[in-house]
């Protein structure tokens, strides 16, 4: 699958689950843990935890090395960050992760036109039966609320 090529946001990587993950890593393990840990003290397995894993160290707010998860000096600081700060660290970080990357080439587009430009790219995790609908979760949840993207009707407008 091409999909493994671009540093894809997963679907059920959500900006909550971000928050929660910095917080019990700061709060409760002094920033670093190992991740067999962090998986029992969040009471989720390893395929619920791995899509926002995989999203918080693709942004940078997190560090994965030898089955230990560390925070970043960028992970504190959107922890401390008020809520604007926080919209501005996550818009900073998501410009380079699908379906924002794609988008931003397109700078207008409706869910339907992003979702094909990308599977020409051979971007497949939207492509499910839930896809459409996971992705415009995605484009709402981090795009609209860090104030990547506005939206027109049924159109989003990259703002960056």
């Amino acid at each position: 699958m091409a999909t493994s090529t671009y540093k894809v946001i997963h679907p059920d990587a959500r900006v909550a689950d971000l928050l929660g993950l910095l917080t019990t890593l700061h709060n409760t393990f002094n920033d670093k843990v190992d991740i067999y840990i962090l998986e029992k003290e969040l009471e989720v397995d390893m395929d619920e935890l791995m899509p926002i894993l995989y999203a918080a160290n693709t942004m940078g707010f997190i560090n994965l090395a030898e089955g230990d998860v560390i925070i970043t000096d960028k992970g504190l600081d959107f922890l401390k960050a008020n809520l604007k700060k926080r919209k501005e660290l996550l818009r900073d970080s998501i410009d380079r992760l699908e379906p924002f990357s794609t988008a931003k080439e397109l700078k207008s587009f409706t869910v339907k036109e992003l979702l094909e430009k990308l599977e020409e790219k051979g971007i497949t995790i939207y492509s499910s039966p839930t896809g459409y609908n996971d992705l415009e979760i995605i484009l709402v949840e981090w795009g609209i609320y860090s104030g990547f993207l506005a939206r027109e009707g049924d159109r989003y407008i990259v703002k960056v």
